[in-house]
């Protein structure tokens, strides 16, 4: 069995991004790692070449500025990492520049991808989320946040990354896959609130309108972390590739977690989601399997 990793990434050092620890994280689970770096105004090329790991093979890519509607960009540089896989690989692994995956999971999920790898019915695997906000001590746990969604795909390229390149697509249908019991824990909201309104700000330049990015402009420099549905405290513990990462943190954020700020319909589904551990009326991006 083969795996292959992918990735995409542009301004990594403007923006923070944790790429290194995101691709660091699913090294020891694939056999090569691709890489695709987009025409940066920084110093990406030379992060993503400091990881110097046989397993790596980086490319590069000048990104689109007319597919700015809905992050489109991102699904087609996706596609186009994914074309990059060797063709030999039964499974393709990706990862975002913002996530990253604990090692306590690397078994588990080789193993289940040896388990499927013949059930050419199984088209993905979808993985369970963990969404860090404001520091490495919070998690989301409203609706708001999306709690599973497909990480590792077949290679198979009729497969396509789908609009914002969240999820997966075979044309618009939604890819039929099986669970793996693993965590991606996404720390896209983990940056000193300088730093998240400057990628906030970089961000809205892939999804919107010159007129929306004028008024995000317009925008304090620094993120309120206060606004926020409801959040729970992390007692578990971080992938070691964020270890070093986590001690440099330099800001403090004082949330008020006791607090919920729900409509009274979001109030119910999300206490009714506690009792129960279903999720009522939720999209899912992918088939499940039985």
């Amino acid at each position: 069995m083969k795996i292959s990793g992918f990735t995409i990434i542009k301004n990594a050092v403007l923006n923070d991004y944790p790429i290194v620890e995101a691709i660091r994280s699913i090294l020891p689970v694939v056999d090569e790692m691709i890489i695709l770096i987009g025409d940066s105004d920084d110093a990406t090329l030379a992060l993503m070449q400091s990881i110097n790991d046989p397993k790596i093979k980086i490319h590069h890519s000048i990104w689109d500025k007319n597919l700015r509607t809905g992050g489109t960009v991102l699904a087609v540089e996706t596609n186009k990492a994914f074309q990059l896989i060797d063709p030999e690989s039964d499974w393709a692994f990706y990862i975002q520049g913002d996530e990253a995956v604990h090692e306590q999971y690397h078994d588990t999920i080789r193993k289940t991808c040896l388990q499927y790898k013949d059930d050419q019915r199984v088209e993905g695997l979808v993985f369970k989320y963990l969404h860090f906000y404001g520091t490495y001590d919070y998690v989301g746990d409203s609706r708001k946040w999306y709690d599973h969604e497909v990480r590792i795909i077949r290679n198979d390229k009729k497969i396509n990354s789908y609009k914002d390149a969240q999820g997966f697509r075979v044309g618009e249908r939604k890819l039929w896959v099986k669970p793996v019991d693993a965590y991606v824990y996404h720390y896209g909201w983990v940056k000193s609130p300088e730093q998240m309104m400057k990628k906030v700000k970089n961000f809205t330049k892939l999804w919107h309108s010159d007129e929306k990015l004028e008024e995000w402009m317009k925008s304090p420099d620094f993120w309120n972390y206060d606004e926020f549905d409801s959040l729970q405290k992390f007692t578990g513990t971080h992938p070691a590739v964020m270890h070093e990462r986590i001690a440099r943190q330099n800001w403090k954020v004082e949330l008020d977690i006791s607090k919920k700020k729900f409509s009274l319909k979001d109030s119910l589904l999300y206490y009714f989601e506690k009792w129960t551990g279903i999720r009522p009326f939720d999209f899912r991006n992918y088939r499940i399997l039985k």
